[in-house]
């Protein structure tokens, strides 16, 4: 007729009679008289806050409504526009969806945030502890937005706005949200293997590099579904176009008017994708073989003929000036006579200088020179 129990100091005792919850047993010893119908106690646990038993579950609403649980359990009930978080010791617990929730309060301490999902974005300052929870994902979508880049956000396909580098968590039932992250640090292109003829019908081998920055996020993820495919895709019909309007000589002599030219067609272009051009430039022009064997010749010529040029450009200067110190000499004797002074001179400090006269006539010449 009487059943024995023993709830301890940190458990609870629920008592049903036949499967209909009738109220609540302190810890300590009881005694259950059980001839009038069917008499269970469901014993749980107040170390764990959580009121999860299934056969309690069954009549929550029940219990919640009797008042047993006045000043003993936190009672949450949540709508479809409501979430709670839980808060056990100081410690992030769990993230609640819509329902009916039970937490004892004697033996830990609970905190319970009911926060409505109105807003899609869930701001908290403690956010990180949140989004580390189990069941966070199951209710939350979570990005992060890394430094040096910007998110572009939006709510149902809406633009809503520009995210700075940080943590952000969205409620999954309030709106589809979706995060574009863009890197706003220079980036580059790079256009290489490009084979474009010019006017005159030589085929080149050419390698281009672009040098960007975002400047209008929104615009970046909105004009086009991949912007640095369609800012390559610009960049080489632009170049096919000034190099394909040059002869070959054209084009060498004037690749700085080339450049210039690319980088004003592509910079129009670029603005309307959210870009803005830092600097165009070609790294490699390749020509064919033949064409470079050619080319090779024709400034071998060149140089040839420049040098050959320079070559008698200077032996009819030392002719000239020959022919105008003869004309001087012979205009002067006294300045012959001084000049031949000087090559004896120069003879004379060589070595020794040996004179051997011969005929009347010679003699006198020397001396006389002398």
């Amino acid at each position: 007729m009487f059943n024995k129990i023993h709830i301890r100091s940190y458990e609870v005792g629920l008592k049903f009679r036949n499967d209909e919850f009738v109220g609540l047993l302190s810890p300590g010893k009881h005694f259950v008289f059980t001839q009038l119908g069917a008499v269970e106690v469901n014993i749980v646990s107040q170390r764990d806050p959580w009121l999860a038993d299934c056969e309690a579950n069954d009549q929550l609403d029940v219990i919640v409504k009797s008042g047993a649980l006045n000043g003993k359990a936190e009672v949450v009930d949540l709508k479809d526009s409501q979430r709670a978080l839980v808060w056990i010791d100081g410690r992030f617990e769990s993230v609640l969806g819509p329902g009916l929730y039970v937490y004892w309060n004697d033996v830990r301490e609970v905190r319970v945030e009911v926060i409505g999902i109105d807003e899609a974005q869930l701001q908290h300052k403690k956010l990180a502890s949140i989004v580390r929870g189990e069941d966070a994902l199951h209710y939350l979508d979570v990005c992060t937005v890394n430094r040096d880049h910007v998110g572009v956000l939006f709510l149902d396909g809406r633009f809503v706005g520009e995210l700075n580098p940080g943590l952000y968590a969205f409620w999954k039932d309030a709106a589809d949200a979706r995060v574009v992250e863009l890197d706003m640090r220079e980036s580059q292109v790079d256009v290489s293997g490009q084979e474009i003829m010019t006017a005159d019908k030589v085929t080149l081998r050419m390698n281009a590099i672009i040098t960007y920055v975002v400047k209008n996020a929104r615009r970046a993820v909105s004009a086009s579904t991949d912007v640095r495919q369609s800012l390559y895709r610009e960049t080489q019909l632009a170049l096919r176009s000034v190099v394909g309007a040059r002869e070959l000589d054209a084009f060498l002599a004037g690749k700085d008017d080339l450049i210039e030219e690319l980088e004003a067609s592509i910079r129009d272009r670029a603005g309307t994708l959210g870009l803005e051009v830092v600097s165009v430039g070609i790294r490699d022009v390749i020509l064919p073989g033949d064409m470079k064997d050619l080319m090779n010749k024709v400034t071998e010529a060149k140089k040839a003929a420049e040098a050959n040029l320079i070559s008698r450009r200077e032996e009819t200067a030392a002719m000239r000036s020959q022919a105008n110190t003869a004309k001087l000499l012979a205009d002067n004797p006294t300045l012959m006579r001084l000049r031949e002074l000087e090559v004896l001179e120069k003879i004379a400090s060589a070595g020794n200088m040996n004179i051997v006269l011969g005929e009347k006539g010679l003699a006198d010449r020397v001396v006389n020179l002398l």
